[in-house]
């Protein structure tokens, strides 16, 4: 298939010299990558890298840490599971009889989320086709959070200046955690804004683009972001799924929901539905209700931004679309980290102890993504054979600043349990189908036609490419690009020896 037809996507060497000093650096730092189909089944990678993972700090800049990008890992991160680690929540934490699943992102290395398999896989393909030169370019990561802290962690890795780009407004942590990681201090830049300002993100990127040394991985249209994870996100939820389906037989998979974000986790659902039949249900923040009702505002619900939708969003093949308040996120964020929440869920409503055990892997983003489960649950009259699978995109190690905000701004008088009790019940058991959106075809047409304004009028894509997305063969088209850039992978490591060495 040609490159246009690709979207875009090099599957071969564009630059000849940049392709044999990459191979120089990878050789003379003992880089080596995997294989996207290494990432899927992790029993595929050489059994000498996996020897050597088992003393490697999942929090190192090691660059066997890129074998571990993968949803397979432990909780510890050190060693290697069978089915992705994942909770189903019980009808005593949600409310409603259908099963909801959610599959843990804080299991990833450097960075506790998933982002850092977005980042592998926007930046790899570039590698392998002599399209960056990490000898003389710096990787500019737009984002509001935890893709920029993924990619520095990969640029880092693979021999190069990262350059994180986001909202001056994110919280404090994901800022301490990039003072520790970038190589130059001004290589993290703020926008102004919050996680709604994404054109903000977008103008500065224009600017460093002027510069020839600054290469832009633009998660909201990087056709690599929805690859990655229809292939390797999309393959292990539907393992787990198998998993808890093993146990009860007869239960189907009803629904995939995931924030929109970027849109590149959202592509996971295309995968289920080729394979279950599988509805996508794509979140939003309610304050910034862009999908829903062609809305602006701002919001608190860090890691999904918005105002637009993303190039690489298949939204003609999104079935619902609900809207979450970061009201809700904010204060299920306490009752979820406070002993005093935590004691509420327990003693007043029975959440067994293994549940209240994993509710630190639930970040803001995540527990929008449970909110959307629940509401969706109610508006589509699911039962307890419907099962809806999400992902807890990151734990709540990053939000510890935004919780004492919450504490601050909405419960001056103290949080208890009578105070968690009343925020459980709010958001959690009297959650129910409001702002949510079952599209019929002309509702897909109206937010594919919103995009129109980002994409063709403010960032020059032209109509012909951005019309193209309207039909399903266009993204089928795209998946071919997967295994020729695994074979390229192959070739490149080859190239280096890195993996012979080890």
């Amino acid at each position: 298939m040609s490159t246009s037809a690709l979207g875009g996507l090099e599957t071969a060497i564009a630059d000849g010299g940049t392709y044999a000093r990459t191979v120089q650096r990878f050789r003379e730092q003992g880089i080596a990558l995997p294989t996207f189909a290494q990432l899927v089944e992790p029993g595929r990678i050489p059994e000498a890298v996996t020897a050597r993972l088992a003393g490697v700090d999942p929090d190192a800049p090691h660059p066997l840490n890129l074998f571990r990008v993968n949803w397979f890992n432990d909780r510890t991160r050190r060693g290697r599971v069978a089915v992705p680690e994942h909770v189903v929540l019980p009808k005593s934490l949600t409310g409603v009889d259908t099963p909801i699943i959610v599959v843990l992102g804080d299991r990833f290395p450097m960075i506790h989320a998933h982002k850092v398999l977005a980042a592998y896989a926007c930046l790899a393909p570039r590698i392998v086709t002599g399209r960056f030169d990490p000898t003389t370019q710096r990787a500019v990561w737009p984002s509001t959070g935890n893709y920029c802290r993924g990619g520095v962690a990969i640029s880092r890795i693979m021999g190069c200046r990262g350059v994180a780009v986001l909202p001056e407004n994110m919280s404090q942590e994901r800022f301490s955690w990039l003072d520790r990681w970038v190589s130059d201090p001004s290589d993290i830049v703020r926008t102004p804004g919050c996680e709604s300002n994404v054109k903000e993100i977008y103008d500065r990127c224009a600017e460093l683009e002027r510069d020839p040394g600054n290469v832009i991985l633009n998660q909201f249209s990087e056709y690599a972001n929805h690859l990655g994870h229809y292939r390797v996100t999309g393959t292990a939820l539907a393992s787990v799924f198998e998993h808890v389906r093993s146990a009860q037989p007869g239960l189907h998979l009803a629904a995939f929901v995931s924030a929109t974000g970027s849109a590149g986790t959202i592509a996971a659902g295309d995968h289920l539905k080729d394979t279950f039949g599988t509805r996508i249900v794509a979140v939003e923040a309610l304050e910034c209700p862009t999908l829903l009702e062609n809305g602006f505002g701002d919001h608190n619900i860090q890691g999904i931004g918005d105002k637009h939708v993303p190039l690489i969003h298949n939204v003609m093949n999104t079935d619902v679309v609900v809207a979450v308040s970061d009201k809700a996120t904010d204060q299920l964020g306490l009752v979820f980290s406070q002993p005093a929440g935590r004691e509420c869920l327990r003693t007043r409503h029975g959440v067994p102890p293994n549940v209240i055990d994993v509710l630190s892997s639930f970040g803001l983003s995540s527990i929008c993504n449970i909110v959307g489960a629940i509401k969706v649950a109610d508006r589509l009259g699911l039962g307890p054979q419907d099962a809806i699978i999400t992902l807890a995109t990151d734990g709540d190690m990053m939000y510890g600043s935004e919780h004492e905000k919450a504490l601050a701004r909405d419960f001056p008088g103290g949080f208890d349990a009578r105070t968690a009790d009343v925020a459980a019940q709010r958001w959690l058991y009297h959650a129910n189908g409001d702002h949510v959106l079952e599209l019929t075809e002309c509702d897909r047409r109206r937010i594919f036609n919103l995009g129109y304004f980002t994409w063709v009028e403010q960032r020059g894509v032209s109509i012909e490419d951005f019309n193209a997305r309207r039909e399903q063969s266009f993204w089928r088209g795209l998946r071919e690009a997967l295994p020729l850039w695994d074979t390229m992978i192959e070739e490149f490591n080859g190239q280096t020896g890195a993996l012979t060495r080890l």
